[in-house]
């Protein structure tokens, strides 16, 4: 359970660096996020090219090529993140360097927030716990929101409890309050209303919480960054509800699928990195055993919250609040989705890992008083000896899924480089399966005419290959040709499993 106790301990035992009380100048986070920088540069950095939802954001604001279809679900976030980036270079490598820069500040600059809350060495393991995720590290370089989300969530809830009624910095709080809950609203529009619903509740019955200061800079976090999401509402897709509509169409129908969300998440846990539809077999246990824990360890850190919530209100609050915050992240993607991607959870991971932490050091201090100070130590060793397990296993799986990014990425530039030498090169246009990733590697425009990517008739495909380039990509295991393509000739895209049809 997380406690503002702040005594010193006699000595530097386990219990104490858990606690968070070593020096001034702490570097235990400092250093979490330098390691998360080098995994980062070892795993996911090296030689891998860009993917299909990476270049339908990088496209929006690239002024070498033309954006792809944006679709409802979509927020431009990290399109705005990117874009300096994008506008100086079009390197893949140089992008990658700096997202791994930054993802590495952000994560120190998210969790140092909950220090005053938790104590330096609780946070320090939480930013451990998360950092250490397979799906952290892969996600780091990647232009997608989810971890910058998950940051952003981090952020917004430790400062909301620093905002709490007569605490000091109250105006500070509450600003880092607004500007957390504005970058998660650019970022996913729909998940930081989500986010936000717990933190109005908790404004609404918590008397600490219960300011109209408070609530303004949750409601006007919200209201900042969403308010770019809502124009775009209006002007491409005819008013909010008609945006949500399509976007739950896009995402296959949202709504009660009776746990199909649930099961598709723990299938698709160590990869695939999008299992849509879900139909694989579950990880082996070894492999999945921290995820099955999860709701376990959280429940038992809840309750020695709530047990303890009378004598340490404040306490239990940054036990509580992250785990209801999380749980709201959650739901709509456990409860309302029938497929998953592990990267959807990367909020609630980050969540939970700081009431996990404070589960972790209560457990060691519990040890210690009831055995004294060699039981402390030993349980401190036992807590390493499973983290380093807990770790081995993610950087296993990293090295797997970054191998299958890999792989797929290097085919849709192979496919890119074989249209430049059928003379379809800029300006010109790609449509078909897998048209926006290779459309974007080979500077062209993308089109479809199905599917969730609808943007343009056949017609229009027809009289802009009248004028054009162009290239009709056909998947020789999802066999369909249009009718206007069956008198253009093939040609195999080698390296892949796809053929290109062209006028």
């Amino acid at each position: 359970m997380a406690t503002t106790d702040r005594r010193a301990e006699p000595a530097p035992t386990a219990s104490a660096a858990m606690e968070g009380n070593g020096p001034h100048h702490d570097v235990r986070l400092a250093t979490v996020a330098v390691a998360f920088a080098v995994l980062q540069l070892c795993y996911a950095v090296a030689h891998m090219d860009l993917g299909w939802d990476e270049s339908v954001y990088l496209s929006q604001v690239d002024p070498r090529n033309p954006a792809a279809f944006f679709s409802a679900p979509r927020s431009r976030g990290i399109s705005f993140l990117v874009a300096p980036v994008i506008a100086l270079t079009p390197s893949v490598p140089v992008l990658r360097v700096v997202l791994v820069l930054l993802s590495s500040l952000a994560l120190f600059a998210a969790f140092r927030v909950w220090e005053p809350l938790l104590g330096k060495g609780r946070v320090a393991l939480a930013a451990l716990l998360f950092a250490g995720l397979w799906i952290t590290v892969l996600y780091g370089p990647e232009v997608m929101p989810n971890l910058w989300l998950a940051l952003a969530a981090v952020a917004a809830v430790g400062w909301f409890l620093r905002a709490r009624r007569d605490a000091p910095g109250l105006r500070r709080a509450r600003t880092g309050l607004a500007v957390a809950l504005a970058a998660a609203a650019l970022l996913r529009a729909p998940d930081a209303v989500w986010l936000a619903l717990p933190l109005l509740a908790a404004c609404a019955g918590l008397r600490a919480w219960r300011t109209p200061g408070t609530t303004a800079a949750v409601l006007g976090g919200l209201a900042a960054g969403g308010a770019q999401w809502a124009v775009e509402a209006y002007t491409r897709f005819g008013g909010i509800g008609r945006r949500l509509a399509l976007s739950s169409d896009t995402e296959g129908g949202m709504g009660a699928h009776l746990g199909a969300g649930l099961r598709a998440s723990y299938r698709a846990l160590n990869g695939p990195q999008l299992c849509r539809p879900c139909r694989i077999a579950g990880p082996s246990v070894t492999h999945s055993l921290w995820w099955l824990l999860l709701p376990v360890l959280i429940a038992a850190a809840c309750a020695l919250a709530l047990r303890a919530r009378h004598r340490e209100p404040e306490a239990a609050a940054a036990t509580l609040l992250p785990v209801a915050c999380a749980l709201a992240l959650a739901a709509p993607y456990l409860l309302l989705l029938d497929y998953a991607a592990p990267r959807f959870l990367l909020p609630v991971y980050a969540l939970l890992a700081l009431p996990v932490a404070g589960l972790a050091a209560h457990a060691v201090r519990a040890a210690g008083a009831s055995g004294g100070r060699w039981a402390r130590l030993a349980s401190g060793a036992l807590l390493c000896a499973v983290l380093t397990a807990h770790l081995a296993v993610q950087i296993e799986e990293l090295r797997v899924n970054t191998a299958d990014a890999r792989d797929t990425t290097v085919r849709y530039r192979r496919a890119a480089n074989e249209l430049g030498r059928l003379g379809v090169t800029a300006p010109c246009l790609v449509t078909g399966p897998r048209a926006q990733p290779i459309a974007y590697e080979a500077g062209c425009a993308s089109a479809q005419t199905a599917g969730n990517n609808l943007s343009h008739t056949t017609d229009y495909i027809v009289r802009t290959a009248a004028r054009i380039p162009t290239a009709l990509l056909y998947d020789t295991r999802h066999p369909y040709l249009p009718p206007y393509a069956r008198r253009w000739h093939f040609h195999p895209l080698p390296g892949t499993d796809w053929l290109a049809y062209v006028p």
